[in-house]
């Protein structure tokens, strides 16, 4: 059988259908449309979000597991993890989507609102791959896809926090792809550019002159057909970063 549209056969492309995902940050945005994406293609996904109630209602549609987890948490986020793999296995696929965004300028971001992009948009990815990334070793196989930005690469105004998170993300990602080469494991790094999810709603965009519109911006669903394109490669191949942006 050969992938729609790719020319990859399934006996050797990264295996999806029956297969174990995690997705953080699954209860909305880009987060939630990986999961959508994923369960389409056959996977088991395991939904984290600290959104209880609409975890366990997207769970529920898509035929997954819903594990409502504070990532920032470490000792609930090793408890959680070791208790997966107990249950089901070792993921198959994990997917760094969880992410915060604040806008402000360095003379006017705080401390907390450092600490906060910092402990949701890169240590909670490190230390969900301090709980997983043995156990993928171990096995041999694995697919991590760390969800970066446009602003993990390029500087703007007013992305201090934001900006300080996701650079930190990509030089993390980088070591990782570095340390699991021949390991069976492989890394990808997305760097989507302003992707339209509920994050920009108390931004306004539209009416902002100095932030994109809605309309240019990408599509979650096309963030989560880009992951489904690095899950769709063969096991010889290494895609370590993936940049999409608006046509």
């Amino acid at each position: 059988m050969t992938l729609p549209g790719t020319g990859t056969s399934t006996s050797t492309a990264f295996a999806l259908d029956g297969g174990l995902a995690l997705v953080t940050g699954a209860s909305r945005g880009i987060g939630e449309a990986v999961a959508r994406t994923l369960a389409r293609e056959g996977s088991h996904v395991v939904l984290v979000s600290r959104t209880v109630e609409r975890l366990e209602e997207l769970a529920g549609e898509l035929g997954g597991t819903a594990l409502p987890l504070d990532l920032t948490d470490r000792g609930a986020t090793a408890e959680a993890t070791a208790g997966l793999i107990a249950s089901r296995g070792v993921p198959d696929l994990m997917v760094n989507a969880a992410g915060v965004f604040d806008i402000a300028s360095i003379q006017e971001t705080t401390a907390e609102t450092l600490d906060r992009n910092l402990d949701v948009n890169l240590r909670s990815a490190f230390w969900l791959l301090r709980c997983l990334l043995p156990a993928m070793l171990e096995r041999g196989s694995g697919l991590v896809v760390n969800i970066g930005s446009v602003a993990g690469r390029q500087a703007f105004p007013g992305n201090a926090a934001y900006s300080a998170s996701k650079y930190g993300l990509r030089g993390l990602h980088e070591v990782l792809v570095e340390e699991v080469r021949g390991t069976g494991v492989r890394a990808c790094l997305i760097e989507p550019s302003a992707t339209d999810t509920t994050i920009w709603d108390p931004m306004d965009p539209d009416n902002d002159p100095a932030l994109p519109s809605r309309e240019a911006m990408l599509a979650a669903d096309d963030v989560a057909e880009a992951v489904l394109f690095v899950c769709t490669r063969p096991h010889t191949v290494q895609i370590p970063l993936l940049q999409i942006a608006r046509a």
